[in-house]
């Protein structure tokens, strides 16, 4: 496996490798989503790239960009176990040299949920993750579900700008109480951790809700947003019945709806949802 450092070797390792290449973007400190996305890849193409980049445009200023969590060597020793053929990891300064001064930007979807509450988040994803297709040029790119927005963004992107590439979902990956990995768990206390059960326990109030005939968007919202706040330690930012492709939020299910959330525990930003229909 070779780790690399800078764009212009990448450019030239990405020569050597066999098609197709499958791609999984990471900001690192890697659990068990992650590595779901890596044999996904690793099965369904010759080569897989992972990247491993703590991006810093996707963070706002109050944001935890400084504390978020680290362990390089220990993502590496996981990558090689999974046979990954090169992990593209490079410093900011690599990426957005002092003269760089562009950006891509997918308009309409990212106002909304995700966007609302962190503006000018989805701007430093759509960037980063357009400059790594770049310089990797894969043909196949694996994302999560728990990010749903994220990847309806990402989708929309490639879409509208004819990238020769397929982006491709994997399902979320959850702990065995429920709770959606994430890099971001380990910030917890055990109290709040423990309440953070509560987020999946919503979501399958909803699903249940919707297996039993109910089709009022607002009746689901009000009774998870009820269950959520049975959690005292919980601070809602928003809970969304949204169409998957708008994200407008619905009065009524008609199709499929993305049932998604973001929940405060203490200083922990949780983010998971679900697709029901």
């Amino acid at each position: 496996m070779k780790t690399i450092k800078t764009v212009s070797e990448m450019q030239d390792c990405r020569k050597t490798l066999a098609e197709p290449v499958g791609f999984v973007p990471t900001m690192g400190y890697l659990h068990g989503g992650h590595i779901s996305l890596v044999r996904k890849a690793r099965e369904e193409n010759v080569s897989v790239v992972v990247s491993i980049f703590v991006n810093p445009k996707q963070f706002g200023p109050n944001e935890d960009f400084e504390k978020y969590p680290r362990d390089l060597q220990g993502d590496l020793e996981i990558l090689e176990e999974e046979g990954v053929d090169a992990v593209f990891a490079p410093e900011a300064a690599e990426i957005y040299p002092q003269d760089f001064n562009s950006r891509v930007e997918v308009l309409g979807i990212t106002q909304k949920l995700e966007g609302n509450c962190r503006p000018g988040h989805f701007r430093g994803v759509t960037t980063v993750v357009n400059k790594l297709f770049n310089i990797v040029r894969p043909q196949r790119a694996y994302f999560g579900q728990k990010d749903a927005q994220q990847v309806i963004v990402i989708q929309k992107m490639v879409k509208d700008l004819n990238m020769n590439l397929e982006v491709i979902t994997c399902p979320t990956i959850r702990e065995e109480d429920g709770l959606a990995m994430s890099s971001r768990n380990i910030y917890m206390n055990p109290e709040e951790r423990q309440s953070a059960i509560v987020l999946y326990r919503s979501l399958m109030l909803a699903q249940d809700m919707y297996q039993r005939g109910e089709r009022d968007a607002e009746a689901i919202r009000k009774e998870m947003v009820r269950l959520i706040k049975t959690e005292e330690l919980a601070r809602i930012d928003y809970v969304s019945v949204a169409d998957p492709a708008t994200l407008d939020e619905l009065d009524m299910i008609t199709g499929k709806a993305l049932v998604s959330l973001a929940v405060k525990f203490g200083k922990t930003r949780l983010i998971d949802n679900v697709v029901l229909g």
